[in-house]
């Protein structure tokens, strides 16, 4: 059976909406895209890096994925993390069929998120990593099938915003961290009960 880790930056209140770029993702007119540029440095680059030869595979949602896509492909810098992504085997989840996917190594996953990664969970085949992709998460989350989380954690409040979790509540156990020169704490942390939903 496969394991499935998601990896994502969040802020101190639970956002993980565009941290990387202003035009990452604006829904709701969220102000802040790229708020977690500043905390990048040496120290979380390593941190990140750790496991990428170990031949796991990608999981998206369309959006972070048509994101990524639109990017990735496209850098000569040299950059590790390049190699790695556009060379990874990559899994896509989408209620369209007609999903059309352009990055090399893409596969789609077309139907119910829980249905059809849970299938893909139970065969055989390198475990899964999901960045971004909030929505994919929390549906998920929601059927039991997360097994860890490593949440790069930045000091800031950004107080709106699409939070990871939504309204669920979720015990966590911590396993595994560390904190950065730019007190950015990359926490491992591995569900202990099934996620509830608040009303």
């Amino acid at each position: 059976m496969r394991r499935i880790t998601v990896n994502n930056n969040v802020s101190l209140d639970g956002v993980m909406q565009a941290p990387m770029s202003a035009a990452e993702d604006t829904r709701g007119d969220f102000p802040y895209g790229g708020w977690a540029l500043a905390g990048n440095d040496e120290a979380l680059a390593v941190e990140m890096g750790v496991g990428m030869d170990s031949g796991g595979a990608m999981l998206f949602g369309r959006r972070t994925y048509d994101n990524m896509a639109a990017f990735w492909p496209h850098q000569t810098d040299g950059n590790p993390f390049t190699e790695y992504l556009n060379r990874v085997e990559k899994f896509v989840v989408s209620r369209n069929s007609h999903t059309h996917l352009d990055w090399q190594n893409s596969t789609l996953l077309v139907g119910d998120a829980a249905e059809t990664v849970a299938a893909l969970k139970q065969g055989d085949g390198p475990d899964l990593a999901i960045l971004g992709s909030g929505e994919l998460v929390r549906s998920l989350a929601a059927a039991g099938l997360i097994d860890e989380y490593v949440l790069i954690i930045h000091p800031v409040v950004l107080g709106t915003g699409i939070r990871l979790f939504g309204d669920t509540h979720q015990a966590l156990e911590l396993t595994r961290n560390i904190t950065t020169p730019m007190g950015v704490t990359v926490a491992h942390y591995r569900p202990t009960g099934a996620p509830e939903a608040v009303s």
